[in-house]
């Protein structure tokens, strides 16, 4: 069997959705769907193929993928960041998903960034230079290191990233009647989901309805179950999302050549196979955590909100400080 850097794209993918499929139910629909988005562009398609990135990313880089290894993000890029509201109600942007952290050279996320940076500059009419774009992205890992890490709270600082995060914020009655207006879900509900969804709520007997979310690209073809209910006078959702290992264990189980043994060796002395290490990147990250988020056992359950979403690039103000995103 050919390394998995060395397979076409049709190929890598259904190598990818088989494996995947040996892990968690997938939706069919939902792949379907996957696969029209990743082929209307570019941008769409670096965000659906990490296992792509994961298996071919070390051999273009060369020696930028020597470095030392931390828990990284993985899949990061310009759409990976969002809003949520901390433990005091205020609004904090930071990532806003971390479905193939793993442990990999610091330089993957760096790269992957300043990636699709340059791809958004076309796609999104990102107008910033491209080289303004990654000397802004190295100026800000290397403030951060300088500080040991700092949250991005937005009610007191940050005054830039403030104003593209309030001009996007959904409109709450277009927010709402999208989730309303989602199917019911037909199927059975497992039970730990469930439980986990009642548990989310501020309330756990409260009226619930389920439905199917459609969401992300990455993550497309995984189950994903929303209860909505009324609160109070209002609304709330929390979601559950269903998780895997990252990509990059069938990246590094595919891997030949010396390299490629010596990764497979120092994966299984490391105890990382078959490891979920989203929450261990939550635990471990430097900033004002989402107290609706939680891992419970291979579901993600989060708060869904109006303010509490993935920062999408067409949805901020033309006028903007694109620098501050990256």
């Amino acid at each position: 069997m050919k390394d998995h850097s060395e397979i076409g794209i049709v190929e890598a993918t259904a190598r990818y959705e088989a494996w995947l499929a040996e892990r968690i139910p997938l939706v069919k629909a939902d792949l379907e769907h996957k696969h029209r988005t990743m082929s209307a562009g570019i941008f769409p398609f670096l965000r659906a193929t990490f296992y792509r990135w994961a298996a071919r990313w070390r051999a273009i880089a060369g020696d930028v993928a020597v470095a030392p290894t931390v828990l990284a993000v993985g899949d990061l890029h310009v759409e990976n960041f969002g809003t949520w509201r901390d433990a005091e109600g205020r609004l904090v942007w930071g990532v806003n998903d971390f479905d193939e952290a793993w442990p990999l050279p610091y330089t993957n996320d760096l790269l992957r960034l300043a990636t699709s940076a340059l791809i958004a500059r076309e796609y999104h009419d990102l107008r910033i230079d491209g080289k303004e774009a990654v000397e802004a992205i190295l100026e800000g890992y290397r403030e951060a290191l300088e500080k040991g890490g700092h949250a991005f709270v937005l009610a007191e600082h940050h005054t830039a990233l403030r104003e593209m995060a309030l001009y996007r914020l959904h409109d709450p009655e277009t927010f709402w009647g999208k989730l309303e207006s989602l199917p019911t879900v037909k199927t059975t509900v497992p039970s730990v989901v469930l439980t986990s969804l009642r548990r989310a709520l501020p309330e756990r007997d409260l009226k619930i309805r389920i439905v199917h979310r459609v969401a992300g690209l990455g993550s497309l073809g995984r189950q994903r179950f929303v209860a909505l209910a009324a609160w109070r006078g209002g609304r709330v959702a929390r979601e559950a999302k269903a998780l895997a290992p990252s990509a990059c264990i069938l990246a590094v189980s595919g891997s030949a050549g010396t390299r490629g043994i010596m990764r497979r060796a120092m994966w299984v002395l490391s105890g990382a196979g078959g490891k979920i290490h989203y929450d261990a990147i939550l635990r471990r990250g430097v900033r004002c955590p989402d107290p609706c988020v939680r891992v419970d056992g291979a579901w993600l359950v989060r708060r869904l909100a109006p303010d509490c979403s993935r920062v999408r690039l067409n949805e901020l103000p033309r006028k903007r400080e694109e620098a501050r995103l990256l």
